[in-house]
């Protein structure tokens, strides 16, 4: 055993890296080993080609996790595109009848909503877009502050990590991989995503027990709850009974 902490590990969205969990690490670094994972081609793995099939996406994180378990229980926290892969790779993690005690998702419905799936297709792919409607349907997303969509230079630095991300995303529906996990879920959502009266979805694709919140805010409401979700990560380790440094 490497260390004597339970381990957090964090799966981030589209166009995010490392470094888009920062805003809990103060929260959880002295009672959690901290670990926030990320595809290539952005932050501290910039140099590396960038991933655009979901496949590869998944088991690059899959190597990553395997190499940094410490034997103690973990739980995995995916935001919107991070709780799609984080999914299939917990599917993966229970192959190896290694679990985690939770799989914590968040601003996703899940997989297989017929609404959801119905305007994917009206909208087409995004990772195909001229910039221009590919910029406004960042606008409506939320998240990409528009000072990187007006300036050029900041842009073209964003555009092929967020639409490399969004290839993943979109080159196989959610559906096509869903199956029922033996691990339990905690979904979460901001009020006001718009498909966040569908959350219950997620209750589905697990037979272990399965909770969920609203917080207030759109697509990235995880920014302003900062406490909250540090306090829902120590209660889904405190009903394990587990004892952690």
């Amino acid at each position: 055993m490497r260390g004597s902490k339970v381990q957090v590990f964090f799966l981030h969205f589209a166009g995010g890296s490392c470094y888009s969990f920062d805003f809990l690490r103060s929260y959880l670094k002295n009672s959690f080993e901290f670990i926030p994972l990320e595809l290539p081609g952005r932050g501290k793995r910039y140099s590396e080609q960038l991933i655009k099939a979901k496949n590869e996406a998944v088991e690059d994180y899959y190597s990553q996790l395997i190499s940094l378990r410490n034997g103690n229980p973990y739980l995995i926290f995916g935001h919107s595109m991070g709780a799609v892969l984080g999914f299939d790779l917990v599917a993966k993690m229970e192959k190896l009848n290694d679990l985690p005690i939770c799989l914590i998702v968040s601003g996703n419905p899940g997989p297989g909503i017929k609404e959801v799936l119905e305007d994917d297709k009206k909208i087409g792919k995004r990772y195909l877009m001229s910039d221009e409607s590919f910029k406004d349907e960042l606008r409506k997303m939320g998240g990409v502050p528009e000072e990187i969509l007006e300036n050029s230079e900041l842009y073209n630095f964003f555009n092929p990590i967020l639409r490399a991300d969004f290839e993943v995303l979109e080159n196989e529906d959610f559906i096509h991989s869903a199956h029922q996990l033996s691990t339990p879920i905690y979904a979460m959502m901001g009020s006001e995503e718009k498909y966040s009266n569908k959350i219950n979805n997620w209750r589905k694709y697990t037979n272990k027990p399965f909770q969920y919140k609203l917080l207030s805010g759109g697509h990235f409401f995880i920014n302003d709850h900062a406490a909250h979700i540090s306090d829902i990560i120590f209660h889904l380790i405190q009903k394990k009974d587990i004892i952690y440094n």
